[in-house]
C-alpha cells in the first residue's frame, strides 16, 4: 500500500479516536426523536424517570446485554463519567476498524490481473492466451 494511502487511513483513524474519546462526551443528554416521540403522553421528572401519565416509553425493557462492559455509553467499573464514555468510544472506534480492516483483508486481490495482451499461466504452467490474442487470431484466419 503507498505512503499516502497510509497516511490517510491513520489521520482517518485519529480523528474518528479524537471524536469519540473527547467529543462523544460533549454530545446532548436529551432524548433524541424516537425516546421523546415515545414519552408523548408522559410526564417526566428531571431525571427522566416517568412520574405521570401514559405513553409507549412505560413497556420498555432493558436490554439483554444492559449488563455487558460496554452498555450506556460507558465502561461498567470505570467510576469517572468522562473516562468512562471516552474509553467505550475509543474501544468502539477500535473494534469497528478491526472488523472492517479484517472485511478487506479477506476480500483483498489476491494478485493482479493480466494487462491487455499479457499471456497468464494455467494451474500446470502452460501458457494461456488472454482473450485478446485469441480475438485477433480468429479475425486474421
Amino acid at each position: 500500500m503507498k505512503n499516502r494511502t497510509w497516511a490517510f487511513l491513520a489521520g482517518g483513524l485519529l480523528v474518528a479516536l479524537l471524536l469519540a474519546g473527547v467529543v462523544s462526551n460533549y454530545a446532548s443528554s436529551h432524548p433524541d426523536g424516537l425516546d421523546s416521540s415515545l414519552l408523548k403522553g408522559c410526564t417526566v421528572d428531571a431525571d427522566d424517570t416517568i412520574v405521570a401519565g401514559s405513553c409507549p416509553a412505560q413497556q420498555a425493557k432493558d436490554h439483554e446485554l444492559a449488563g455487558s462492559p460496554l452498555a450506556d455509553y460507558g465502561v461498567r467499573g470505570v467510576r469517572n463519567g468522562f473516562v468512562s464514555t471516552g474509553l467505550s468510544g475509543v474501544l468502539g472506534v477500535l473494534v469497528t476498524f478491526a472488523i472492517g480492516a479484517g472485511g478487506f483483508w479477506l476480500l483483498r486481490r489476491r494478485g493482479t490481473a493480466p494487462t491487455d495482451g499479457e499471456a497468464t499461466t494455467s494451474a500446470e504452467g502452460d501458457a494461456v492466451e488472454s482473450t485478446d490474442e485469441r480475438r485477433h487470431a480468429g479475425a486474421n484466419g
